[in-house]
């Protein structure tokens, strides 16, 4: 099988190409010095699966402090489909995001699960900033191209993940027995995070089994902060005081899955507390 990985040498990336040991695999990154844009203006050929994970992400501090250069995936995005529609792939990866969700039910006080039909291009609510807006544009073009599967991962995490990201972030400072422990914002802000060896069963899943329309990647758990600091220090064997942090960018407050389409086709296997002892084995 032919396979195009966009994004290759990314977090997300580098557990894809890992799962295509034995096939032909090309992989884009600009970190290897190709602009996915450039290749898709170049490139003719027409792949038997296309996973498009190049886009300007980052931690939140760059969602919030970088806004006009997250944007640059509404042209990544563009430059994708249009190259989509040229060469026809016959299967499509489209990595979307629970950040195109509308803010306005990411509250603490309704804790509300996010249902894939909460997005509705008959009439649209805020999104997460200058990305969340951009994962919106990217899914409106899917819609008019062939065999592309959707998917919104919430809070995929590993222990190999870059440390602007919490879930690295605080198993670092666990295992540095930091004390105060650091915690942006309240603390009680809550993510659903979901192990990347599940995110990409999930997809690999979805893919083979021909699953259409937007699917949540999530675990339908919701952790706050403050929890997963106190996780990753009972890991670790040690009491620390959790210091939190109001200067710091904090982001929707509660953003958690509704896992029943997920759960038709696939279970994530790895607990969060699994997630944390690997990493904590990993980089100790």
């Amino acid at each position: 099988m032919d396979v195009l990985i966009t994004g290759s040498e990314g977090f997300v990336g580098r557990y894809f190409k890992d799962n295509f040991d034995g096939h032909n695999v090309t992989s884009i990154d600009i970190k290897t010095g190709t602009d996915c844009r450039d290749f898709f203006k170049k490139e003719d050929k027409s792949y038997d699966l296309v996973i498009h994970l190049a886009a300007i992400v980052g931690g939140r501090e760059s969602i919030e402090g970088r806004p006009m250069a997250v944007a640059d995936n509404l042209s990544i995005d563009s430059e994708f489909f249009q190259w989509c529609l040229k060469t026809k792939p016959k299967k499509v990866v489209y990595f979307s995001s629970s950040a195109a969700y509308p803010v306005d039910l990411q509250r603490n006080d309704l804790d509300y699960r996010l249902k894939e039909e909460d997005i509705s291009f008959d009439w649209l609510d805020m999104p997460d900033m200058t990305y969340g807006w951009s994962k919106l544009t990217g899914e409106f073009l899917a819609q008019f191209v062939p065999n592309v599967h959707i998917f919104r991962p919430f809070s995929g995490y590993g222990w190999d993940q870059d440390l602007t990201y919490p879930f690295p972030m605080y198993v670092k400072r666990a295992i540095n027995m930091d004390n105060p422990f650091e915690v942006w914002g309240p603390g009680t802000q809550t993510r659903d995070f979901i192990h990347m060896n599940d995110v990409v069963e999930a997809v690999l899943t979805a893919v083979d089994e021909g699953v259409t329309g937007a699917t949540n990647l999530g675990t339908g758990r919701s952790t706050s902060f403050l929890e997963l600091a106190q996780m990753c220090m009972d890991e670790v064997g040690y009491k620390g005081e959790i210091k939190t942090n109001p200067d710091k960018p904090v982001g929707c407050m509660h953003r958690v899955s509704d896992n029943t389409k997920l759960l038709s086709f696939y279970t994530p296997k790895i607990t969060l507390e699994e997630g944390i002892a690997e990493a904590v084995k990993k980089l100790q």
